[in-house]
């Protein structure tokens, strides 16, 4: 198997020129994301992921976590390799000071998150659930409970989980039946919880869920449901941990990917309740949880990036080493690698440039998380999160779907190879697959987007944004040379695309919610695709701006005008042919379900 090497040259040209970092770090509470310091943090978070992390991927996928007499026992290695990245801060990193964060920016915390998910995706689950417990905690907990709970979950002493899917309710989370009776200060839970990532572990000491329940008396469906904070085991006054809580792990699931990441079941009030506390208001929980769940859905986009770099980066080592045919652009006598054959480079180049495009939006949606949270006036930051919301579900879904797909044309390129397990890049494909269903399935997205997104401000904010994007088409019209003129094209063309989409789909939301629906999934590729091409394009100026300037490497420069023009040129003009699926839902709703 080919080690990880985290492409931090990559990873900073995108916090540059997507996610505009020196902007970011002069916003008041960023001070932090000076330039030295994050290129300082890149490199030593690429050596955890590269020297200790990556090593552990395949062990994880050979050796699952397993149940053994009620003790959940992870992978080897995996309990002390999280030893060292909460020794060395990394918890910390994007939480403020208050509670022992060290307040860098989101944007900067993505990207190195990106190296833990490329490196290992079954490990890094657990920080990756951690984090949205922490924010959910953060915006909606009692002061007493932060207090308790904060500095350990920041500090990742204690990790916490994610408790919504019940047997009978998944993406209907609002089916549940889990019940919360009040026991004075507290609550007692009873129900069992399924699919837990990291719901049980060995990592640490104490595992904080954060679950939902229904109270007496709660209305049906999502209005009825509350937020309760329920430890493993119970916290004393002086902060010492106490009783175990009535929560036990019934099984762990078998699963088709990410084998190292303990999936539990959890049965919850078996020996008379456990007991847990309330985060929020009563029958506000779905509105508590959407933060953890939001920021959970931003990371699962994440998790395609960084399986699409893993990826891309074990079949271009392999294509330059494989010999295999002669290709037709070989020049002189001898054997060489399939990384001359067109098609081998064609789908390099497919997997490289939209993992490259989906890295610079993830980065740009984090960067307006940053904006949201730290713009010193009110109406531009409200403008940054109507911006944020809008985006999470594009990166979510479209670039898990990605994820999938870069996967499968890695296994493509190593052939025969590809499909043995020892070559190791099989299980990119296995782990990347439950992506674009957990957190919300890209379907859900996608009826997220078109639902709460575009028809409920009429399609506002979408526009708003689109119009941000057309601004790059003076830069391109004012840069010389071809490839600008094709990215220019396509580009424009794409946004069109998505500006009549757009116009569509809220109108048409608003006359015929099941119709609009039907094209919903396209919209959002269409929009994410665009986007896409957007994001190569700024980051194509900017690589020529380098290559007039002599700044950096002329190469890596001019590698990233060339990826901005296959993409311009692969991806793109397909955009206005999506129209007619868009706006095509009377033959889906047509489809009688007796027929299938």
């Amino acid at each position: 198997m080919i080690p990880y090497s985290p492409p931090q040259r990559d990873m900073l040209f995108a916090l540059e020129h997507s996610a505009d970092l020196a902007a970011i770090a002069a916003l008041p509470g960023c001070e932090a994301a000076e330039p030295e310091t994050v290129v300082s943090v890149l490199d030593e978070a690429a050596k955890l992921a590269s020297e200790v992390l990556a090593p552990l991927n395949h062990v994880g996928d050979k050796t699952p976590s397993r149940l053994e007499n009620g003790v959940v026992r992870t992978p080897p290695g995996f309990k002390e390799a999280y030893r060292r990245y909460v020794e060395g801060g990394w918890n910390s990193l994007p939480f403020e000071a208050e509670f022992g964060g060290q307040a860098m920016p989101a944007c900067v915390a993505l990207a190195v998150s990106e190296m833990w998910n490329a490196a290992n995706m079954g490990w890094a689950l657990c920080p990756l659930l951690n984090f949205g417990a922490v924010e959910a905690l953060q915006a909606h907990g009692s002061r007493e409970l932060q207090e308790i709970y904060l500095p350990k979950l920041i500090s990742g002493e204690w990790t916490g989980t994610m408790n919504l899917t019940e047997p009978q309710a998944g993406s209907d989370v609002g089916a549940l039946r889990s019940r919360a009776l009040p026991d004075g200060d507290a609550w007692r839970i009873t129900g069992q919880k399924i699919f837990i990532t990291y719901g049980d572990h060995d990592f640490t000491e104490n595992i904080v869920h954060l679950v939902l329940a229904r109270t007496p008396g709660a209305p049906a469906g999502t209005k009825g449901i509350s937020l309760f904070l329920v430890p493993k085991f119970l916290v004393e006054a002086d902060g010492r941990l106490g009783a175990r809580n009535d929560v036990r792990t019934v099984s762990l699931e078998h699963k088709l990917g990410i084998h190292a990441s303990p999936t539990a079941v959890l049965s919850y009030g078996d020996n008379g309740g456990a007991l847990g506390y309330l985060i929020g208001a009563e029958h506000r929980g779905m509105e508590c949880m959407f933060t953890m769940m939001n920021s959970a859905r931003l990371n699962v986009g994440l998790q395609g990036i960084a399986i699409s770099e893993r990826a891309y980066q074990q079949a271009r080592d392999y294509a330059k080493t494989r010999i295999q045919g002669k290709p037709l652009t070989a020049r002189g006598a001898g054997d060489h690698p399939i990384i001359h054959h067109p098609d081998v480079r064609r789908m390099l180049l497919a997997i490289k440039s939209r993992t490259e495009a989906a890295r610079g939006l993830a980065y740009f949606t984090a960067a307006s998380i940053d904006r949201a949270r730290h713009l010193p006036d009110a109406q531009a930051r409200a403008a940054a999160q109507a911006q944020v919301d809008l985006l999470i579900p594009l990166v979510k879904a479209w670039s898990t779907d990605l994820g999938v797909e870069n996967a499968s044309l890695a296994v493509q390129i190593h052939g025969g190879m590809g499909f043995i397990e020892e070559t190791g890049v099989a299980q990119h494909y296995r782990d990347a697959r439950i992506a674009p269903i957990y957190e919300g399935t890209n379907g859900i997205q996608a009826l997220d987007l078109i639902g709460r997104k575009v028809a409920r401000d009429k399609g506002a904010a979408a526009l708003r944004l689109l119009a941000v994007m057309g601004g790059v088409d003076a830069e391109l019209a004012a840069a010389q040379g071809d490839d600008f003129a094709v990215i220019r094209r396509h580009l424009h063309g794409a946004l069109d695309a998505v500006t009549q989409a757009t116009r569509g789909i809220a109108a048409l939301y608003a006359e015929d919610p099941a119709r609009a629906a039907a094209g919903a999934a396209p919209y959002l590729a269409l929009f994410a695709t665009a986007c896409g091409g957007w994001i190569l394009a700024r980051q194509a100026l900017a690589a020529q701006l380098g290559l007039a300037n002599r700044g950096g490497d002329p190469r890596f420069n001019a590698a990233k005008i060339l990826t901005a023009r296959f993409y311009a040129e692969q991806f793109l003009p397909g955009a206005a042919a999506s129209l007619a699926a868009i706006t095509g839902g009377t033959t889906i709703l047509a489809a009688d379900p007796d027929m299938f």
